[in-house]
């Protein structure tokens, strides 16, 4: 097994609270994807929702996906003004977040 080179992954479950209008999360799905606009080292940003057939998203219907060449670059995105800025306002419409990072294994069979 070996660790992919240049990728790091940031993986975002959210459950957003009841009763927010379905045009708000849009508005915050919008939000979050201009942030490659303010940040560089965002590589990409994707997003969907939860359509397994297990029943098992415990609430979480959104996942958010963003993808960085380095830990560091990730690093900065936390940190950066623009992404403080976008967190603060996407969490008053959140009950539950998850938030995992980490950088893809691939295995040779």
């Amino acid at each position: 097994m070996e660790q992919v080179k240049g990728v790091v992954k940031h993986m975002v479950l959210a459950k957003f609270k009841e009763g927010v209008p379905e045009e708000e999360i849009e508005k915050h799905i919008k939000d979050y994807a201009n942030l490659l606009n303010h940040i560089e080292h965002m590589k990409s940003f994707q997003w969907g929702t939860d359509v397994s057939i297990e029943n098992l998203h415990q609430g979480f219907t959104h996942i958010f996906e963003v993808t960085f060449e380095t830990l560091d670059g990730r690093s900065a995105y936390v940190a950066h003004p623009a992404h403080v800025d976008f967190g603060t306002a996407f969490l008053t419409i959140l009950e539950k977040i998850v938030v995992v990072d980490f950088v893809p294994t691939l295995v040779k069979l």
